[in-house]
């Protein structure tokens, strides 16, 4: 049952006929054309490369205001989640659709502690793996493993849904872990039932046994923050391959991995990576901010300017101002002093919104602009940004999964096209134009 309103009619005209398409809104005055009878209608379908102006169905999970720079999870402000909540509150609150009482917050801590060992035989695969393979490439593969491990899935028991959530949730930080010491060659170090999400999650990277580490409380908090604001962000695109999947009726674990494989690329989840990257770059190399800015202008050029601009917001990003008060907060605390990368990126941003062109293009910093150096300050490798990223993105592909799945108005995706390819012919014309020999 469709749960926006319609809220009247819009008329489209086409080859003499005149055809009435319902205008529907949703709970924040956000309005869509309803198309679904226009190609049964008219014999038309859209054109939207991307489908950036196509809304796939309901969610009533994240909202995003791109004009405004308004990001809300189940109704609350990004910036008030940061600052009051844990990522494990927030993870129950996009999953479960409301903040845990402190009774439901024990019980879902406790799922956590339960479920984030690995099965010992899943040991062997990381044994197996090249050395040096990419975090992100092991983060896929283990995940989708899961499913072996835990069919009881298949069924559609409620409670065979809630362990796999909580499974999902506590074994991916471990599996994260387990594949940084296998990029490293330290020993694997096993979660332990004493530490909270997070600090568990940095005693099983930064243990070994020649550390005996302790996790950093106002590091334990700066990643709790950075997981809060990838948790969820709407239709992008790892979530739309989520439920594109999931519309098939596969499996969660199949449905995460290849939002795993989505993320990976550096237009999405890695954007951060490459944001590191041109900066540390642009220090070797002795580049100013100012020929940075001027270069990224350059039609003629193919440099791209990571982090700055977003396809949905048209001002500033409102995770990069909480990540740029973390990153600030993080550095300070580890080094006790300024960090060349952060004032260059500070002095790259005072200059590329100062430049007309910025202004105009509304190229705002966005969340990658800062997460990564507020990674790196934490220790936490180049080739474990997109890790990280996934980690926080995970309860938001959980909560979009379980929706779709849910959604008694949605059907399997499956997107039309504008064929442009050659018309129609035959193989015996082909062979007749060609001097075939034996």
């Amino acid at each position: 049952m469709s749960l926006t309103k319609k809220i009247g009619d819009a008329r489209l005209t086409y080859d003499g006929c005149d055809y009435n398409i319902p205008v529907l809104e949703g709970t924040e005055g956000e309005r869509a054309l309803d198309i679904q009878s226009l190609r049964k209608n008219t014999g038309l379908v859209t054109f939207d490369p991307g489908m950036v102006n196509t809304g796939v169905g309901e969610s009533n999970i994240t909202f995003v205001d791109g004009n405004k720079g308004i990001l809300r999870y189940r109704g609350y402000d990004i910036e008030d989640l940061a600052e009051h909540c844990s990522f494990l509150e927030v993870a129950y609150l996009l999953v479960h659709g409301f903040l845990p009482t402190p009774s439901e917050y024990n019980a879902f801590s406790t799922q956590m502690n339960l479920h984030s060992m690995l099965h010992e035989n899943m040991r062997n695969f990381f044994a197996l793996y090249p050395d040096h393979a990419h975090p992100m490439a092991i983060l896929s593969a283990m995940v989708v493993s899961l499913s072996t491990f835990y069919p009881e899935l298949e069924t559609e028991m409620t409670e065979a849904i809630d362990i796999t959530v909580a499974r999902l949730l506590s074994k991916l930080r471990t599996i994260a872990a387990f594949s940084y010491k296998k990029y490293m060659g330290h020993p694997i170090v096993y979660p332990r039932s004493d530490l909270r999400y997070c600090e568990n999650f940095l005693n099983m990277m930064f243990r070994t046994p020649v550390n005996d580490y302790v996790p950093d409380p106002v590091v334990t908090r700066a990643l709790n923050q950075l997981l809060i604001l990838h948790a969820d962000h709407e239709q992008n695109c790892s979530t739309s391959v989520v439920r594109a999947v999931g519309s098939s009726r596969a499996n969660l674990y199949a449905s995460i991995s290849a939002g795993v494989c989505a993320l990976w690329g550096p237009l999405h989840g890695g954007a951060n990576q490459k944001v590191l990257e041109v900066l540390e770059d642009a220090i070797k190399t002795g580049t100013s901010p100012k020929a940075l800015v001027e270069r990224a202008k350059d039609k003629s050029s193919n440099f791209r300017l990571f982090g700055f601009g977003h396809r949905v917001y048209k001002t500033y990003d409102p995770r990069a101002r909480v990540a740029s008060k973390i990153c600030k907060q993080v550095i300070s605390h580890a080094s006790g002093k300024d960090d060349p990368l952060l004032d260059y990126a500070q002095e790259l941003e005072a200059t590329a919104m100062a430049d007309s062109y910025f202004q105009d293009r509304h190229l705002y910093p966005n969340v990658d602009f800062y997460t990564g150096l507020a990674y790196r300050a934490m220790g936490i490798p180049v080739n474990m940004f997109t890790v990280m990223f996934a980690i926080g993105r995970l309860p938001g592909w959980i909560a979009q999964w379980l929706e779709q799945r849910d959604d008694e108005i949605q059907r399997i995706v499956r997107p039309r096209q504008v064929y442009v390819g050659p018309e129609s012919r035959t193989v015996a014309e082909t062979i007749s134009q060609k001097p075939y020999k034996e």
